[in-house]
């Protein structure tokens, strides 16, 4: 499979020489738009912006405000999708798509569908047949991750944390063993609260980062263990839009062999035979069964 990020010598594409937003036909575009900084806005979503025959934005007024910016005005209907309107807009957007119209879906920032609305606009059409297909733009997740200094091989996105505190102890409660980097979207005025549960749920010495404006003027990364960021911002609000990164937990030793066999002891003692009290034990600590048995024959003998 030919890796995206690798040099290609393969023969152009006819398509690929064409020009941005040339003959996307009936379709629904996700198109990513800045996720602070406006000269981010690509040379593809500039363009669709002025052809689409709909364009559909989560806030008309942010849209507006976006198309001076980058010097372009719609030529198609504007309408509004957003989180309380976009199931009541999918019948009228599928229909203009299968009367062969281009319909462009764009987000206050970042990317449609992600932590946006978009997710019931696209399964529609993928149910219908219809065509959909993305230009792709920042994100803030990826942004963040990035920047984090934190293991980006393996990650997660959590969306936006929950506000209540006792659901968010218990979805805390309930990823403290994932190991893969997580990435969080979070509320200004509840940045500190939430650092001060994750570290009670993670460990105040878990690695993590506060990123906070990102692509903005007053971009900031703060990059400090769960327990320091939380003393950091503690009794403040934090400013600006927040993405949370925190590190994946740490892999639990496994026990040396010998120090088990006491307690596959203590198990047969009780009744349990030893084979099972073995793989039980083995199955719990991740310690070969067979290494284990032949300990606990070796400890009787």
């Amino acid at each position: 499979m030919h890796h995206p990020d690798a040099p290609d010598d393969r023969p152009e594409d006819p398509e690929d020489a064409a020009p941005a937003g040339a003959g996307v036909g009936a379709a629904l575009v996700l198109a990513g738009t800045p996720i602070g900084n406006v000269r981010d806005a690509s040379p593809r979503l500039v363009e669709l912006l002025a052809t689409a025959d709909v364009v559909a934005a989560e806030d008309t007024r942010r849209l507006r405000r976006l198309c001076a910016a980058v010097g372009v005005a719609p030529r198609g209907r504007v309408m509004s999708c957003h989180e309380h309107n976009e199931e009541a807009r999918v019948a009228d957007l599928t229909a203009e798509i299968a009367a062969g119209r281009t319909v462009l879906l764009v987000t206050d920032a970042g990317m449609p569908s992600v932590s946006d609305p978009g997710y019931r606009l696209v399964r529609a059409c993928a149910e219908a047949g219809l065509r959909v297909t993305a230009v792709p733009g920042p994100s803030a997740v990826l942004t963040a991750l990035a920047l984090s200094a934190l293991p980006s091989d393996r990650f997660t996105f959590e969306g936006f944390c929950p506000r209540r505190p006792g659901e968010r102890t218990r979805t805390f409660a309930a990823l403290a063993g994932e190991r893969r980097t997580m990435v969080f979207f979070e509320s200004p005025h509840r940045t500190a609260a939430t650092l001060a549960a994750m570290a009670e749920a993670f460990g105040a010495d878990r690695p993590a980062a506060l990123c906070r404006e990102l692509t903005k003027t007053y971009e900031e990364v703060v990059r400090e263990p769960l327990g320091a960021l939380a003393e950091r911002v503690r009794g403040q609000e934090v400013r600006g839009e927040v993405c949370l990164v925190v590190g994946g937990a740490p892999e639990a030793p496994v026990p040396a062999v010998a120090d088990l066999v006491a307690r596959v002891q203590e198990l047969a003692a009780a009744g349990t035979r030893l084979k099972d009290a073995t793989a039980e034990v083995a199955a719990a600590t991740g310690v070969s069964r067979r290494e284990l048995y032949e300990a606990v024959l070796a400890a009787r003998r």
